[in-house]
């Protein structure tokens, strides 16, 4: 059975003749007979796969793309990613297709999944850019999926690309001044317990979160056997940094010695910290105490992802090279390192400018200038032919000395 529409069953007649000779001929669909059987019917396609005309991958595209995101996330959980990883980029993916009433593969349009990320960003709440862009990465990631599969001929959403997410930063963070820190590290140690952990325990956590630029998740994956005390070393596993790459972190000694006492008394299995999901708001309250806003005049925060941002500007402050803080930052960009994370303490621009070269007169020359009460006046015998080289006359001849120096000034002349 074809359709009831007489053309429709005569248009279904002739493409599958098309591909009875794309069999006999051992070659693959051309682009607009793929178009067309990413738009079959699921059963259609079936059928088509029972004559051994298509194979099964190719007559999945008329299915409805909630069974395709089910094979997509179960492809993404294959490769190895996190399972908070997993759950984010099929939530961003599912969020779009339902925002646009998206239902089979060929209603996918790069003009409406263009539209409605435009319309995430209005009011406040809205997407900032950097937000913009990750569920651009989902969607697009699920089409390249697809063709890769071999489940469609192209990707709709090629030519979508990503914005600057610069001209947008919907939170900027700042840093704090050295003597902040050590007053935010100071009355958290004083502190009351805070989300299960004590003012010691959040103030440790803080401290090593500055030191190494752990993030969040990083630092809750962290046991007792991550730390080599010995060589002043974390070890955080490939499964639990940002990039699958395992990475060594150094610790300061000082830094080294407090954690040994304060883990001594954990199992090597045991977490090292205990991390809650609220850390904004734990830090919040923390910094209320020790009266530093969270967010300044300026409308910069200061959450607990501003805590690795503290680091980038420390090795800054401290005249670290820009190659060695990108490494211990492990940024691949070293343009993230020194803009996004890096930020300017207070007094380092008037140090710097303190500390360029002194460009005043050389001393005997300033003494002498003050000694006659000429400091205005330049003593030298080339003074005129260099101020005429300033102006542009050409072909002066400089004139004869006769003992006496001539300066004019405003119209008037004086012999010295």
């Amino acid at each position: 059975p074809a359709f009831e529409n007489k053309r429709q069953s005569e248009a279904l007649g002739r493409n599958i003749e098309a591909l009875i000779s794309c069999k006999v001929a051992g070659q693959r669909p051309d682009t607009e007979l793929q178009r067309w059987i990413e738009t079959l019917p699921d059963r259609l396609g079936k059928g088509l796969v029972s004559w051994g005309l298509l194979d099964s991958q190719r007559a999945k595209g008329g299915m409805l793309l909630i069974k395709h995101l089910e094979d997509f996330k179960a492809s993404v959980k294959a490769k190895g990613n996190t399972p908070d990883h997993v759950k984010k980029t099929f939530s961003r993916v599912q969020r779009i297709i339902n925002g646009c009433g998206f239902e089979a593969w060929s209603d996918i349009s790069a003009s409406r999944v263009q539209r409605y990320l435009a319309g995430q960003r209005e009011g406040e709440d809205g997407f900032g850019a950097r937000t913009l862009n990750y569920y651009l990465q989902a969607i697009s990631q699920f089409c390249r999926w697809m063709v890769d599969d071999r489940r469609a001929s192209e990707s709709p959403l090629s030519y979508l690309k990503p914005i600057n997410a610069n001209v947008d930063k919907r939170r900027v963070r700042r840093s704090l001044e050295i003597d902040e820190i050590r007053l935010l590290l100071e009355t958290t140690y004083k502190g009351p317990e805070r989300m299960g952990l004590t003012g010691p325990e959040r103030s440790m956590l803080y401290r090593l979160a500055i030191e190494t630029g752990l993030r969040r998740k990083e630092l809750r994956s962290l046991k007792k056997s991550s730390f080599d005390f010995d060589n002043h070393v974390i070890v955080a596993e490939c499964g639990d940094t940002k990039n699958k790459k395992t990475a060594n972190f150094s610790l300061r000694k000082d830094t080294a010695v407090i954690l040994q006492s304060f883990l001594a008394g954990k199992t090597p299995n045991a977490k090292a910290f205990r991390v809650p999901k609220r850390t904004a708001d734990m830090l919040k309250e923390d910094l209320a105490v020790a009266g530093i806003p969270y967010v300044d005049d300026a409308g910069r925060y200061f959450d607990f992802h501003a805590l690795r941002g503290e680091l980038g500007t420390l090795l800054a402050a401290s005249g670290t090279h820009p190659k060695v803080a990108q490494s211990i930052m492990r940024h691949s960009d070293i343009n993230l390192t020194m803009s996004l994370y890096t930020h300017t303490l207070r007094g380092q621009e008037s140090e710097a400018i303190e500390n360029l070269p002194d460009l005043s007169l050389p001393s005997s020359q300033s003494q002498k200038a003050k000694a006659t009460g000429t400091d205005d006046i330049i003593q030298d015998e080339n003074y005129f032919a260099i101020c005429l080289a300033k102006s542009g006359t050409k072909n002066h001849r400089k004139p004869e000395p006769t003992g006496e120096t001539k300066v004019v000034s405003a119209g008037s002349e004086t012999t010295l």
